[in-house]
């Protein structure tokens, strides 16, 4: 039975769950979600602080989080919101309360960040077979933005509600 809906995919509309199954395809190792979650927090850290160095205002990190969370609520659902206000909490407080790196060590974290996310799926292997995600979520603009915003979501509802999931 398929898992894939026939709706179209759209940014501003789609099923979490689907996106969710689409990836545990290769997201489906505790170790690959460890190490993306760790990724993503240190490409965020950088970009957050990069804006509250630039700008020095205090309100500025949360607006950025109360925003991005606002696009989090379009699809997923309450449990993973909450989850991800949690995160976004703890998040903003790193930004705002930790003491200032210099300015080029955030230009640095975010390819850094972004090249250890990479390299863990030669780390982590387990995958499934995509072909049917692939034709609906197929690579592009649309695709990477969602998965701009939802991937912490999703590594989250990985964390917290769906333990059975997990593989070594």
């Amino acid at each position: 039975m398929s898992t894939v809906t026939s709706r179209p995919i759209s940014i501003v509309h789609f099923y979490f769950q689907e996106l969710y199954a689409r990836h545990l395809c290769r997201h489906s190792q505790f170790g690959i979600n460890v190490a993306h979650l760790a990724a993503l927090w240190g490409i965020w850290y950088a970009v957050y602080s990069l804006v509250y160095t630039v700008f020095h205002v205090d309100w500025l990190p949360v607006a950025l989080a109360a925003a991005y969370l606002g696009l989090v609520g379009l699809n997923a659902p309450f449990r993973v919101c909450a989850a991800t206000a949690l995160f976004l909490a703890a998040f903003v407080a790193t930004v705002v309360w930790l003491p200032a790196l210099p300015f080029w060590v955030y230009l640095v974290m975010i390819p850094v960040c972004y090249e250890i996310q990479s390299l863990t799926h030669k780390l982590f292997t387990v995958a499934t077979d995509m072909t049917e995600f692939n034709i609906k979520y197929p690579k592009g603009p649309a695709l990477f933005v969602i998965l701009l915003i939802y991937e912490v979501p999703l590594v989250l509802n990985f964390f917290l509600f769906d333990r059975k999931t997990w593989t070594a």
